[in-house]
């Protein structure tokens, strides 16, 4: 390469680094410092008030062992199961039920397009505080559910809000009712499947049934797993619905304190910054590890459709 190719060849890769410098700057300043100063941060004692304190494994020792002097923390365990429980009841019903309304969507009748933009809307809306309070309302004792089956049937239901057996299922309800986004996937994902299949099963005698097992569900299957991973990460950061439905208490009986309900009131409720960064290193890990073991999983059950 001659001088003047390589002035020309550094002219082009400073105006290449010269557009990427706004996406650079957010990225190390706004992304990566944050990240590996909360770890720092993890393993200190930091009330905002003062400068963090050096304590090692302190907060993990407090999260999962603990002994008479640093008690064992029955919240932060509690949150992880309700968590847990959230997400390996809400992801899977939510999936299944956007597949039903995808394929129901895919389906060659009138009015299509418009009962595709509606079914998607709670999930624009299923976000936001608005939806959350009235779902607080929907399912409080004196609220609209109770009063329908009061004076429709007769029957005397619970405070589904305020009891703790039921107030995580009026949660995973709303999450499954946000199922907009991953119907569209499915519904993506159904139109690129070829007629040809179809109309060939039904040659050889193959019902509905057999064909939704034998041709959808393998031909989805890679959409389907991309589903399944976002929904879930998405699930474990849930953290509006809980907080506004519950009342920012994680209530009743922290049946519905979810991971990160929790680590927002060690964090800014108590001012304990330095524990709420174990607890966000802690979830990080935990949903990298799910994540880790949902791909090597997929290897036997996700078909590509080219032989893998």
């Amino acid at each position: 390469m001659n001088k003047k190719a390589r002035k020309r060849a550094i002219r082009e890769n400073l105006s290449s680094y010269a557009f990427l410098t706004p996406w650079l700057l957010g990225f190390f300043l706004l992304t990566l410092y944050p990240m590996l100063y909360s770890l720092y941060l993890s393993f200190t004692e930091f009330n905002i008030l003062q400068p963090p304190k050096w304590i090692g494994l302190r907060n993990y020792f407090i999260m999962f062992i603990g002994n008479e002097q640093f008690p064992r923390d029955e919240r932060f365990l509690n949150s992880l199961f309700v968590t847990f429980r959230f997400v390996f009841i809400s992801v899977p019903l939510k999936l299944a039920f956007a597949l039903a309304v995808a394929m129901l969507m895919n389906q060659r009748l009138k009015l299509i397009p418009f009962y595709r933009t509606l079914y998607y809307i709670p999930t624009l809306l299923g976000g936001s505080v608005a939806i959350a309070v009235l779902w607080r309302r929907l399912f409080a004792g004196d609220g609209v559910l109770n009063t329908i089956l009061r004076s429709a049937f007769n029957l005397n239901p619970p405070a589904w809000i305020s009891n703790p057996k039921y107030a995580l299922y009026t949660l995973i309800l709303l999450s499954v009712w946000q199922f907009g986004s991953p119907m569209i996937i499915f519904l993506a994902g159904l139109k690129q499947i070829p007629r040809e299949y179809y109309e060939a099963s039904s040659v050889d005698g193959a019902g509905k049934f057999r064909q939704f097992f034998a041709i959808t569900l393998p031909s989805l299957s890679p959409i389907i797993f991309f589903n399944l991973v976002m929904q879930m990460i998405s699930a474990f950061q849930s953290f509006t619905q809980a907080y506004i439905v519950s009342g920012g208490q994680g209530g009743p009986l922290d049946s519905t304190m979810f991971y990160s309900l929790y680590l927002y009131l060690k964090g800014f409720g108590f001012s304990e910054m330095g524990y709420a960064s174990a607890m966000a290193w802690v979830l990080l890990i935990i949903i990298a590890v799910l994540t880790a073991v949902a791909f090597k999983v997929s290897g036997s059950l996700v078909s590509y459709g080219s032989g893998e």
